[in-house]
């Protein structure tokens, strides 16, 4: 188990003498409770203010409790108990913060599922994580038709856009039109199927769910993956959760009091360990409202949205902003208010952010983290410029830089980011064997990026130890592309690889030898956007008569991207 390992004596994290004035060195590990908790207060404390605008439309922290409350209910009515997996298929739509808070309320875990996934890609997800339901909404219910009995659920939840809101008829067509994405025809297992309104309705007629839910217990199964390819979970306690909410409170010195009027713009998917924590349950526990954008690559609608919403923080990828620097209407955008922007997920662009200062006037404040750090390592002064590093170790957080040998280097050398803290998981969900290798012998968690610390103490990510490809945000692990790849008659065999792309950070590249001539390029692309899902889909395929390898036949992927073109 890696939760829980306290940091290193202060004496060996020379980033704590650049601190910003008024940020301690170190968090009240022992006073943080749940994430239930969080919920408790706010719906106490706040329960006029809005928590969730989306829209066009507010949901209060009393309604939102409410419909938390309903769904808990339900959940223990029908026999789920602590512990059980209930899997999550949802965009930024108001049912999703019901349904993550409704099963926590439950002493349940959330197994966040991203809804663009193909039935293959789904079925992997819930058969690892043993999910036992399945709250879906309604746009991407033929997926989980499709996967059909390869996947065993005993119930299946389907919300529809507006659920929550209360908007019915025309008005949710507007909605599923907003999103982009039309309703296909599914068909799921009538007896264990509801619609998400009548466990809303059935929930709110039974007894309130009364399950003690503790810090140590697990919140989150949250999926990434590795060089291999294969699914595994970071296992997300309630305390590794809360403990970065806390780091992050601390760091842009926000406390209950200052949720009054403060709406961050939540458009990256919660579904995504950033924006969950660092937009969701931090503005929960201040008593803010997120701004929820169900489908900002509607960047039209996005920019609309804007201009209609008054806003005072905002989230990104590098991907997003530089898709709203483009954009014709951004200047019409009000960010007076703005108090600080973040940004994660993926390295962002030096003429990105010198763009996005110039149209907004305000700087990006750039961090890093992982789904199996909760995910916050370190973070930039949110009053500073952009600096093109991931700032410092939050408070609580000790760093080390390592080499192969797990030997400390000196400052100003690469090494391997190692990190330790409260906020990282409690190991890989049925992988002990992963979470070994993870694991240093003192506790620290190898994350596989090379880093340097700076003499200022800012952390510096060099390079990727791993051959994981990052678009837009979003990993993609060659193995998986090229397993799916080679099951095409016509290739012989192929190597995936990433190369920088403007739009997206990376893009994926397949370098393949065919064993017939006649597969083009758009036949390889359909078959695998059949099994993978679109960032996973190679954007350029690359034929060749013979891949490079070593002497004992393992392709030379770095010698494919050494050759490779650069933009």
């Amino acid at each position: 188990m890696i939760q829980g390992t306290a940091p290193g004596p202060v004496s060996v994290r020379p980033w704590l003498s650049m601190y910003p004035p008024g940020i301690p060195a170190e968090i009240d590990v022992a006073s943080q409770r749940t994430l239930v908790d969080i919920l408790r207060l706010s719906t106490t404390e706040c329960a006029a203010r809005p928590a969730i605008r989306c829209f066009g439309k507010s949901i209060t922290y009393a309604e939102l409790g409410a419909s938390a409350d309903a769904i808990a209910a339900w959940l223990v009515a029908e026999g789920f108990g602590k512990g059980d997996r209930i899997a999550v298929m949802m965009p930024n739509v108001p049912a999703y913060p019901a349904a993550i808070y409704g099963i926590l309320l439950a002493g349940c875990v959330v197994v966040n599922v991203n809804p663009l996934y193909t039935p293959r890609e789904l079925t992997v997800q819930i058969n690892d994580s043993g999910a036992r339901a399945l709250f879906v909404l309604e746009n991407f219910a033929h997926t989980v038709a499709s996967a059909g009995a390869d996947i065993d659920l005993g119930r299946i939840v389907v919300a529809g856009p507006g659920d929550g809101l209360g908007l019915k008829g025309r008005i949710v067509d507007l909605v599923s039109r907003h999103i982009k994405k039309a309703v296909p025809p599914y068909r799921l297992p009538e007896g264990k199927t509801l619609r998400f309104e009548t466990v809303l309705r059935r929930g709110r007629s039974l007894p309130k769910a009364s399950v003690s839910v503790g810090p140590q217990d697990l919140a989150f199964l949250q999926y990434t993956g590795g060089t291999t390819g294969a699914a595994k979970a970071a296992m997300l306690t309630h305390a590794n959760v809360v403990a970065n909410v806390a780091q992050c409170r601390v760091w842009f010195c926000v406390s209950e009091t200052d949720g009054v009027d403060r709406v961050m713009v939540t458009a990256l998917p919660l579904y995504h360990i950033f924006a969950l924590t660092g937009c969701f349950f931090l503005f929960m526990s201040i008593g803010g409202c997120c701004l929820l954008i169900p489908n900002p690559r509607d960047v039209d609608g996005f920019v609309k949205t804007l201009k209609g919403n008054r806003f005072t923080h905002f989230s990104g990828v590098n991907t997003l902003f530089n898709l709203l620097n483009n954009h014709p209407k951004i200047a019409e955008v009000d960010f007076s208010r703005i108090h600080f922007v973040i940004a994660g997920g993926m390295a962002v662009q030096a003429p990105v952010a010198a763009r996005w200062k110039a149209i907004t006037g305000k700087s990006i404040v750039e961090g890093y983290g992982l789904s199996e750090t909760s995910p916050v390592v370190c973070v930039n002064d949110p009053r500073a410029d952009w600096t093109g590093t991931i700032g410092f170790p939050v408070p609580s957080t000790d760093v080390a830089i390592r080499d192969a040998e797990g030997r400390d280097v000196l400052p100003g050398e690469p090494g391997e980011l190692c990190v330790r803290g409260p906020q990282v998981m409690a190991g890989y969900w049925k992988r002990p064997d992963e979470t070994a290798r993870a694991t240093t012998g003192d506790g620290y968690f190898r994350t596989g990026d090379v880093a340097i610390l700076q003499a200022d103490g800012q952390v510096r990510i060099v390079d990727r130890m791993k051959d994981m490809i990052l678009v837009s945000g979003f990993n993609v692990y060659p193995n998986e592309v090229e397993e799916i790849l080679v099951g095409h008659p016509g290739v012989l065999e192929c190597a995936v690889i990433g190369t920088p792309c403007e739009e997206t950070g990376e893009m994926v590249v397949a370098h393949v030898v065919l064993k017939d001539s006649s597969v083009g390029v758009e036949a390889l692309r359909t078959y695998a956007r059949q099994q993978l899902t679109g960032y996973k889909v190679p954007r350029r395929v690359v034929f060749h008569d013979a891949l490079p390898k070593t002497n004992v036949g393992k392709v030379l992927r770095r010698a494919l991207r050494d050759a490779s073109p650069r933009p």
